[in-house]
């Protein structure tokens, strides 16, 4: 066995214990409701931060199901946080609900499952602490403005993750049926680029202009080369903007909003730097001024290895779910849990539900799928399935040193490796 292969986390051996009981019991009760609950919110999709439907529905039945309810939490209109304790002391559990849907489709990301699976998890939870006695605490956060907004990344620097031992939240995609994965998805940064030239007739007298379409036109079609020196697991796309154009007028503005993507954020701060001398020579070549913005940017997410083996051994135990790497593997979008799993222990499986080709997630079909009972029996399974890990993590001394040492070998590496790029870079 190779030294330096990280060490394989074989779960306890599972049987159909008086816990796992309770949890099925307790989720099998609110079956109906959280059913009722997902289409609620899937049926009044709101954008990121205004989620203000989708936080009072989710507020209102956590309070209903006795935990303590802190509304428009951390300073967010849309945030808000849910607890129950159970005994003194005991480990502090945090789970997560996305509520924000994508303009024009609605739920094309399945927010409204992720929001239920949080409150399951944290219901099922509640119930076991009760009823076998133990000490503990459950937090579920309700989180906005998954998509783009970085929410998360909000709430961490408000201290939302302050008190947590570890972080537990899924994700439903297309994949094949009772299929889950807990590989990595990348690193992202988003750029906005803005080129200003000088109007002039295009007919008559083009030499007077400044055109800003040239520059975003060149930078576009520089990256467009670029993309054969970048390695096969990067991504670099974007669009073009502008306004008042007219096939007459040398265009005066051109607005460019790209993404960069890479599996780990040291590689995404490379990359950027090569796409941003793109948008500057774009600028040089036209004689246009460009100002260039970007956003601090979602880490990868660094999947906590003891408890994925934990998740993987339960769903696939249990419920038959398959969460072999080459059925489920890296999840090629981005997400500002990653963010979270550079704080502390998290866990964030993506699990399959049933979808038409080509109808993956951000599309009109995947919105239709998401509101399918085929899809909420498949988020009840893993959520099952997280409520059992989250209960090792609350109850079992060994299983979360195991989940600390994981988090210790695997983050901080990737931390001094995003710093050291930022600081050769300035």
């Amino acid at each position: 066995m190779d030294d330096d292969a990280p060490p394989d986390y074989t779960s306890a051996t599972h049987t159909k214990s008086d816990v796992l009981q309770t949890i099925e019991t307790e989720l099998d009760a609110l079956d109906g409701e959280l059913r009722e609950l997902s289409l609620q919110i899937h049926d009044h999709p709101e954008i990121g931060f205004q989620e203000k439907y989708a936080h009072d529905q989710l507020t209102t039945f956590m309070r209903t199901h006795g935990f303590d309810v802190e509304e428009h939490a951390y300073g967010l209109d849309t945030a808000w946080r849910a607890s129950f304790s159970h005994g003194k002391g005991g480990r502090v559990l945090g789970v997560n609900s996305e509520m924000d849907a994508l303009p024009g489709v609605g739920h094309a990301c399945g927010h409204n499952l992720i929001a239920i699976c949080g409150v399951g998890i944290a219901l099922a939870l509640k119930a076991a602490l009760e009823k076998h006695d133990v000490a503990g605490t459950v937090v579920l956060l309700g989180t906005p403005a998954e998509e783009g907004g970085g929410g998360k990344v909000i709430m961490i620097k408000r201290d939302a993750y302050k008190d947590m031992h570890a972080c537990l939240m899924t994700h439903p995609g297309p994949g094949p049926k009772k299929s889950a994965g807990t590989g990595p998805s990348l690193a992202v940064k988003s750029i906005s680029v803005e080129y200003f030239g000088h109007t002039a007739h295009a007919g008559a007298q083009p030499w007077e202009g400044q055109n800003a379409l040239d520059a975003a036109v060149l930078a576009y079609n520089s990256i467009a080369v670029l993309r054969q020196q970048i390695k096969p697991t990067h991504r670099v796309h974007g669009i073009v903007e502008g306004r008042n154009w007219a096939p007459n007028i040398i265009p005066d503005y051109a607005k460019l909003r790209w993404i960069v993507r890479a599996p780990t954020f040291a590689e995404a701060e490379v990359l950027y730097a090569r796409v941003v001398n793109c948008f500057k020579a774009a600028a040089l070549a036209t004689a246009c001024k460009v100002e260039i913005t970007d956003d601090q940017g979602l880490f990868d997410l660094v999947q906590n290895e003891a408890l994925a083996g934990e998740f993987a051994a339960v769903a696939k135990e249990h419920y038959g779910v398959d969460t072999s790497p080459e059925v489920a593997g890296a999840i090629g979008g981005s997400t500002d849990f990653g963010n979270v799993t550079y704080e502390l222990p998290a866990l964030h499986p993506s699990f399959a539900i049933p979808t038409e080709p080509n109808g993956g997630n951000h599309t009109p079909a995947f919105t239709a799928s998401a509101r399918t009972k085929e899809a909420h029996v498949a988020a009840i399974v893993v959520t099952k399935s997280l409520a059992m890990v989250g209960w090792r993590v609350l109850t079992d001394d060994t299983f979360y040193t195991e989940v600390k040492d994981a988090f210790e070998r695997q983050v901080p590496p990737r931390k001094d490796a995003a710093e050291a790029v930022k600081l050769a870079q300035e």
